[in-house]
């Protein structure tokens, strides 16, 4: 999917894929591609920026924990970060509900008979 379908959804898309526990960078790509079905790759270099942002929000902790044999930088949720999901959560379903019935429209009711 292109970048464009992903812009404006970003920091909802990270929020949610942290959801679960702390996870490092290509973690947090394995979980958007998989819970999306392959539809959506991040890119390392739109990622990582969004990543500090969050966490200069407070919305995102990190620390380095060792995966494997690797040292890698981990991020988890932050209670804030929590709320902003749900706040995120809420802004998309109105959204495509919105959006939804503009592009898919439901037929109108015919008269009563």
């Amino acid at each position: 999917m292109k970048d464009d379908a992903v812009r404006g959804h970003l920091d909802a898309l990270l929020l949610a894929a942290l959801e679960q526990g702390p996870l490092h960078g290509y973690a947090i790509i394995a979980a958007v591609r998989e819970r999306s079905g392959g539809a959506l790759e991040l890119r390392t270099g739109t990622m990582y920026p969004a990543l500090h942002r969050l966490e200069r929000l407070g919305l995102l902790r990190s620390d380095w924990q060792a995966v494997g044999e690797r040292r890698r930088r981990c991020y988890e949720l932050t209670d804030a970060g929590r709320r902003a999901l749900v706040d995120k959560r809420t802004a998309w379903r109105e959204l495509t509900c919105a959006i939804g019935a503009v592009l898919d429209p439901s037929p109108a009711p015919g008269p009563a008979t």
